[in-house]
């Protein structure tokens, strides 16, 4: 579309008629991310707060399907990346972030821990860095106080105020140890999210099935970031499940993938946003869940 009839189409954002202003509106979706810069202008200029508001939903409802598409292709990239994922999802709420601003975030809590690492340590050991530079040099904690609120779910804020809930401090700890080769997953549990150490090489005796998977895994043990870091075996995720009084699965004690941490994401954003009574961004959040395929 050239410049002429752009302006053209953008002249009937006033027309009162509603038909005209759904053509223009879709017309607008269509064209995609490209004309935003354009509606912006024209907002800018406008003084009709009618035309303006008009423009935000439109603005928005551009983004929004940028941000669905986006994370559709993401889902079936081979690595499904864990920052990127995370910082599609802060995106939903946050169109204008400073994803450089974050990567330098991340990179200067990797490179902290970097120096720390040598070949020569043991897991536990490189676990006991990662904590140190996390929870003691970068002051990172769980938010006791606000729990269930929507901003501990979205990375630019966790990284701000170094306060998350168990995923999103999980995310993050799991973001710089995939970024250094460290063999730590999520482990995907039922309210709480925990991490797991694994090694191939390790040894163990059999006793039960999820003794049994453990070892089919490699798992030597267990993180929990929202306690700062604390390691704990399969014993104390026995005890944790039995006082969920929950069936116990195989998955509550193996390795999720990046993709699951993802939907995990934005399904706490949909409970968040529940409890505030956000209608709107519920089902907008359920969209983007649904675009991560089944």
């Amino acid at each position: 579309m050239d410049k002429q009839e752009l302006n053209a189409l953008l002249s009937l954002l006033d027309d009162p008629d509603k038909d005209v202003f759904l053509q223009v509106r879709e017309k607008l979706l269509s064209i995609g991310e490209q004309v935003i810069p354009v509606l912006e202008n024209v907002w800018e200029q406008s003084f009709d707060t009618i035309i303006q508001t008009k423009i935000e939903g439109i603005i928005h409802n551009i983004q929004f399907n940028a941000t669905a598409q986006a994370l559709k292709e993401w889902a079936v990239t081979p690595e499904q990346n864990l920052l990127v994922g995370a910082l599609l999802i802060a995106k939903y709420q946050y169109p204008d972030l400073n994803e450089d601003k974050l990567k330098r975030q991340i990179q200067q809590i990797r490179q902290d821990v970097w120096l720390e690492l040598n070949d020569k340590l043991t897991a536990l050991e490189q676990v006991k860095i990662i904590n140190h530079i996390l929870f003691e040099v970068h002051n990172f904690s769980g938010n006791t106080q606000n729990y269930h609120a929507p901003q501990n779910s979205y990375i630019n804020n966790v990284l701000e105020s170094k306060k998350g809930n168990p995923l999103s401090l999980s995310l993050v700890y799991l973001i710089v140890a995939q970024d250094l080769k460290l063999p730590i997953y999520g482990v995907n549990l039922p309210e709480h999210f925990v991490l797991c150490y694994k090694d191939v090489h390790q040894l163990m005796t059999v006793k039960t099935k999820r003794d049994e998977a453990m070892i089919a895994e490699g798992i030597l043990f267990y993180i929990n970031p929202f306690s700062k870091g604390a390691v704990f075996g399969k014993g104390q995720l026995d005890v944790y499940l039995k006082k969920m009084n929950l069936d116990i699965q195989l998955s509550h004690y193996q390795p999720c993938s990046n993709l699951e941490m993802i939907k995990r994401l934005l399904r706490n954003l949909i409970f968040s946003y529940k409890k505030l009574g956000y209608v709107e961004k519920q089902d907008e959040l359920q969209k983007l869940l649904e675009a991560l395929g089944d």
